[in-house]
């Protein structure tokens, strides 16, 4: 079974600019099929924002990873998680929260709370180990 798992934009901004990263390695694999990214389209619509305002990153390179096959089209609740200080994290949250698959960041806003949510919130690094993907 594939491993499912959501994105915060910042592990693209950190795959971008770091190619022998954790980020990198979790990207590579949704790349070759080993990891289906779960999105929606707060999550997309973030992503294609930032990686177009950043030089040397192209909402391009990764705009195939976000599949339908990924596309989470249900409810979801960012209003839920005011402990969440960046409003703007908390769509990942609520992201998780409605799909139970873990959220990949390296935002401390998320971090911070991991242990009072409903699903991981893993850290690059700590998902690479857990997936067990070589570098």
């Amino acid at each position: 079974m594939t491993t499912r798992v959501i994105l915060d934009t910042n592990v693209f901004v950190a795959a971008g600019f770091k190619p022998q990263s954790a980020s990198a390695r979790i990207v590579a694999a949704i790349r070759e099929g080993r990891c289906l990214l779960v999105w929606n389209e707060a999550t997309r619509s973030e992503a294609k924002s930032v990686l177009g305002r950043i030089p040397r990153l192209r909402w391009e390179d990764a705009s195939a990873l976000f599949t339908q096959a990924g596309e989470f089209a249900g409810p979801v609740f960012p209003d839920d998680f005011p402990q969440v200080a960046d409003p703007n994290d908390r769509k990942f949250a609520a992201l998780g929260a409605a799909t139970g698959c873990p959220v990949v960041t390296s935002d401390d806003h998320l971090l911070a709370h991991r242990e009072t949510f409903p699903f991981a919130v893993l850290t690059p690094a700590s998902f690479v180990d857990r997936e067990g993907f070589e570098g």
